[in-house]
């Protein structure tokens, strides 16, 4: 199944400790290349993600937002009572002997190392609800990349029915421009024997005769068609190889464009372009 570089996933989880948040987004990318925003307290878990990603991805590149919002007890500050009457303590004493010496406010005392203390939040159990987390994340990832590239995959299809219908048409139009051709190569001939050169009307000869001759462009077409049609149900990416038979069906156009003698088949050179263009931007997405 074809899948997309561009998907989004969001995960939360409300626990004792707190409230986690986890935000994966993808876009396209030559290579795999992971970007993590993640709480100091958490930063030990970016090996596991890195290495999660590099197992299931090939390409795209990947950020990953984790934050994490201390709840219940552990976000509640409490007042060391003990450390508090101890500075008490000490702060009356400076009093009795120093008289009229400035005395710290409520809040700098709250300031002092030691009398207002936070309890930690047990970080091991939060590790291993965000690792959980990111494994819902990342499965959430990429059924979103693989829903996107179904349908650039549909997109797609339908552009190379287009290409086969214009190889068609090139085909049907093929008596028509032997034809022109031979009326060129007729009046070529009429003017080349007029100067009696027999080495230009041999490579003249030789240039028409090639020029008349697309088949073999066209037989690679319908071949480089089938084969995008045969990667697209190929397991595991095909991002680079469809990007590589976007630049062979570009060059069979090309030529194509080249050989072309008459009006019609110089539009459905033009259209063949287009498709194949059309075809390229949605490949640049595919992992």
């Amino acid at each position: 199944m074809v899948h997309s570089m561009t998907a989004f996933s969001r995960q939360e989880h409300d626990g004792e400790a707190g409230r986690l948040q986890l935000e994966l987004r993808s876009v396209n990318q030559r290579y795999l290349e992971p970007h993590f925003r993640l709480p100091d307290a958490l930063r030990d878990l970016e090996p596991a993600f890195r290495e999660a990603l590099r197992t299931r991805l090939a390409r795209g590149k990947v950020e990953c937002t984790l934050r994490f919002e201390p709840g219940g007890e552990e976000a509640e500050p409490s007042i060391d009572q003990a450390r508090l009457a101890a500075l008490s303590a000490t702060l009356e004493e400076v009093r009795h002997r120093v008289p009229g010496a400035a005395m710290p406010d409520a809040l700098r005392l709250l300031d002092h190392p030691g009398v207002l203390e936070r309890r930690d939040p047990d970080l091991e159990a939060v590790k291993q609800q965000a690792l959980t987390l990111f494994q819902a994340a990342l499965d959430d990832l990429i059924a979103g990349r693989a829903r996107e590239g179904e349908k650039l995959a549909a997109l797609i299809r339908e552009r190379l029915v287009a290409v086969n219908e214009q190889v068609a048409e090139v085909r049907r139009l093929m008596p028509r421009i032997l034809e022109r051709q031979r009326a060129q190569l007729l009046e070529r001939l009429a003017v080349i024997r007029a100067e009696l050169d027999p080495q230009r009307l041999e490579a003249e000869l030789l240039l028409l005769a090639q020029k008349a001759d697309v088949d073999e462009e066209l037989d690679r077409l319908a071949t480089h068609v089938a084969e995008v049609e045969r990667q697209l149900g190929q397991k595991g990416p095909v991002g680079r190889r469809l990007d590589f038979l976007m630049q062979e069906l570009n060059r069979e156009a090309n030529t194509l464009s080249s050989k072309s003698v008459v009006a019609e088949s110089t539009r459905c050179a033009v259209e063949l372009k287009v498709l194949i263009e059309q075809m390229r931007e949605q490949i640049q997405n595919i992992e």
